[in-house]
């Protein structure tokens, strides 16, 4: 099985090789090193702004996608560096409250504009537009593919890309199984029983099984895969999860709530753009997507917040 070849670690920029680490490596340090690595830890996975300490924030999915994703790389004898910056990026572009913001972004630009929002594209633009006051950060192609590609149309050129894409739905489906149990929203004799009964009982086990069943399945293989039979099981649990904790109260309840919030943000700052940052982004609606898009959970309450309730008065 080929790892990515000589074109994933070329840059549209050459630089000089760096004397300890590959480019990817390299990729990776730049990537954690940005303010939206950083802000990942504030927002939302799929329960918005929990008040427990122990629910997955999309940094902690982040990391687990790592974990998984280098394991199966490994496995596989593919490169490792490449699959680690790629899970490192691959969620840099989600708005705030998770796929809620996004929906919201997404809904207000087509009505409005004619454009469009996902987190993917999103993601892209941040590590070539964005960063380092928009000079961006010269990444690898490889991993701008594998970001790109991580969801959406499209299978992302390298294998190592092709992992993350898979992995990342193994990650958040069994984890949040864990984080709605926690929350009470489901209770474990709750999951579908077939399904369980192949995956697994608790997340170590799915987790485990399903790592082993990808790379028996993608061994010798020009793509990266599940068994027929195991990719079945892990679609009707994957709906089986819509069904009762995404798209459901009430998570649901909050999305909408979340929903409001951003489109009501969108469009206080296009009523207001000199209330946004500095910016080498002439468009103006380009900056209030960039801004907006990047702002943690609780930051977009507090601007929410400021911007549309009453402020509290002094008392008499």
């Amino acid at each position: 099985m080929p790892a990515a070849g000589d074109w994933a670690a070329q840059r549209d920029v050459p630089e000089e090789p760096d004397p300890f680490r590959n480019a990817f490596q390299r990729d990776r340090d730049r990537i954690i090193h940005t303010k939206p690595f950083r802000r990942l830890k504030h927002k939302t996975q799929v329960f918005i702004s929990p008040e427990g300490d122990h629910y997955r924030t999309r940094l902690t999915h982040t990391l687990e996608v790592s974990g998984l994703a280098r394991t199966v790389g490994r496995a596989l004898g593919l490169n490792e560096d490449l699959v680690e910056a790629i899970a490192m990026g691959h969620d840099l572009g989600h708005a705030p409250f998770g796929h809620a913001g996004e929906q919201a972004l997404d809904e207000v630009l087509r009505e409005r504009f004619g454009r469009s929002f996902l987190h993917n594209e999103q993601s892209l633009r941040i590590v070539e537009h964005v960063e380092r006051d928009g000079a961006g950060l010269n990444l690898t192609v490889g991993v701008r593919d594998g970001i790109l590609h991580h969801t959406g149309t499209g299978l992302p050129r390298s294998l190592e890309g092709q992992i993350v894409r898979l992995v990342d739905r193994v990650a958040y489906v069994n984890h949040d199984i864990e984080d709605a149990v926690r929350a009470g929203m489901l209770q474990p004799e709750e999951l579908p029983h077939e399904e369980i009964a192949v995956l697994g009982a608790s997340t170590t086990e799915r987790l485990t099984f399903l790592v082993a069943d990808i790379v028996e399945s993608s061994r010798d293989q020009e793509t990266i895969r599940q068994s027929d039979e195991v990719a079945e099981v892990f679609r009707s649990l994957r709906a089986f999860m819509f069904q009762r904790v995404y798209l459901a109260p009430p998570n649901s309840d909050e999305a909408d709530r979340a929903r409001g919030v951003v489109r009501a943000l969108f469009e206080h700052f296009l009523e207001h753009p000199e209330l946004l940052p500095p910016s080498r982004e002439e468009d103006p609606v380009t900056r209030i997507t960039d801004h907006v898009s990047g702002m943690t959970d609780r930051y977009a309450l507090r601007v929410f917040r400021d911007a549309f309730l009453p402020h509290e008065s002094l008392s008499r």
